[in-house]
């Protein structure tokens, strides 16, 4: 698509404040595919005032037709799928079939499923002698990554209007392109002017005006942990409500019933999938000391299978970052087993699929987020040494338990510090909470929980 050279404020694309601009790069051949306007602190002044004054008017329209236009919304997701790949491709570097699949598939399935919420779901209820109404919270600041850039944007923009909400949108600074082909698709679904409006920008100019703003009533933010902290202390100072998605360090750990080759085929593909830039990725994997060298030979192997099957890393940054902590493995002593530091082309952000062998739980490639396509084997003794190692971060994200007794692995997984656990390979399900405990944040998106977060609560006593 082509980028629009202003911000889309009150029903229209208008011109930025500034003349500064941000360069959108393809990850995979390093050239220039466009470029939106730097955001500024007018600018998000400007798209939040607009969210105000359309708020009364929204938050009074019946969720049947808050409900319709989120229908609306999904049917001109369905009818661009094909354009939204092919953007994603373009400034993520993901493939194009997983793009169809995933980064447009997603979204739509999210959508869709608020647009049933906003027509189902009660929003008052009688308790006692009391009646209890939920309300909108008000104007919504979403701030979104740009490793899923429109998964991210749907999974808060959706449940905002379904709650009655307005929302001010800045979206990654890497993947604008994406957000502003979401801007077209709201617009065309016929939402009211001044409901969603996109302010694009780098984060410590537009993302801290929004997150400072005294108009926003919620921040909603998915990233880093050092960055939602950052949010959470802005909005603390304020006393405004946050919804925090943040870092993780997930752990697949396989017990010695589980069918140990799909465990381990299943758990590599998880931590390769968009080349390794998943919140929520199996980047350790927990494997009995008995099968630990077997399971090892079988992650190298099917690491070996992603070399050209994989897309880039995100940017040249991102690209560094995730070699320097593959340095970091090898001097602390871990065994690299697949791939390593060097380049595998020489054009494009591209990391090689990682392996590494013999990590120890203290290892910095074992504690931290290294959002890339590296896996960590760790070797436990029994249950309750796995229990220990799986529970011994910072993150508690998510994670998945594998065992040939789907009670055991049930067990397993309800001592695990972590939001979300799949068993036996689980599919991903739009309509389960999704979020963390410890510090991968505060909040749940996805289905009614995830609604919940824009809803304000109001008892009537009688």
């Amino acid at each position: 698509m082509k980028a629009h050279d202003g911000m889309y404020i009150d029903g229209a694309w208008r011109p930025a404040d500034g003349r500064d601009t941000i360069e959108v790069v393809n990850p995979a051949d390093e050239q220039v595919i466009g470029q939106v306007p730097a955001g500024t602190a007018l600018d998000v002044d400007s798209a939040v005032r607009a969210a105000r004054a359309a708020l009364p008017g929204w938050a009074a329209t019946p969720p049947a037709e808050r409900a319709a236009r989120l229908a609306a919304l999904r049917d001109v997701l369905v009818a661009r799928k094909d354009e939204i790949a092919e953007t994603v491709t373009a400034e993520l570097g993901s493939p194009l079939k997983f793009s169809q699949a995933v980064h447009a598939g997603a979204p739509i399935a999210v959508a869709g499923s608020y647009a049933e919420l906003a027509a189902t779901h009660s929003f008052e209820e009688k308790v006692g002698n009391s009646v209890v109404h939920h309300e909108p919270v008000g104007v919504v600041g979403a701030i979104t990554p740009w490793n899923y850039p429109l998964h991210q944007i749907v999974a808060k923009v959706a449940p905002a209007l379904a709650a009655g909400c307005t929302v001010v949108l800045k979206p990654a600074e890497d993947t604008p392109l994406t957000a502003q082909l979401f801007a077209e698709a709201v617009h065309e679904a016929g939402v009211p002017a001044g409901v969603f409006n996109l302010v694009t920008g780098l984060g410590p100019v537009a993302g801290q005006a929004l997150a400072e703003h005294p108009g926003v009533d919620l921040v909603s933010f998915t990233g880093s942990t050092a960055v939602g902290r950052r949010i959470g202390a802005i909005a603390g100072a304020a006393v405004k409500k946050v919804a925090l998605e943040l870092g993780g360090k997930s752990a697949n750990v396989i017990l010695p019933s589980a069918d140990l080759a799909k465990a381990v085929n299943v758990g590599v593909a998880n931590v390769m999938s968009n080349s390794g830039q998943t919140c929520s990725a199996w980047t350790r994997m927990l494997v009995h000391r008995d099968q630990y060298d077997e399971a090892v030979g079988l992650a190298a192997e099917a690491a070996a299978k992603y070399g050209d099957r994989i897309g880039p890393v995100v940017n040249a940054k991102q690209r560094e970052r995730v070699r320097g902590y593959i340095e970091k493995g090898v001097t602390e002593g871990a065994r690299l087993v697949a791939g390593g530091p060097e380049a595998p082309r020489e054009q494009g952000y591209f990391v090689s699929p990682t392996v590494f062998a013999d990590v120890r739980e203290d290892m910095t490639i074992a504690q931290e987020e290294i959002f890339g396509p590296v896996l960590s084997l760790l070797r436990y003794e029994d249950e309750d040494d796995a229990l220990r190692i799986a529970n011994g971060t910072v993150y508690g994200l998510a994670g998945a338990v594998w065992a040939g007794d789907e009670a055991e692995a049930v067990a397993f997984a309800r001592r695990m510090d972590t939001g979300q656990v799949d068993i036996n390979g689980g599919r991903f399900n739009p309509l389960a909470p999704f979020g963390g405990y410890k510090q991968s944040g505060v909040g749940r998106e996805l289905g009614a929980h995830g609604l919940a977060e824009y809803l304000q609560t109001k008892s009537l006593q009688f």
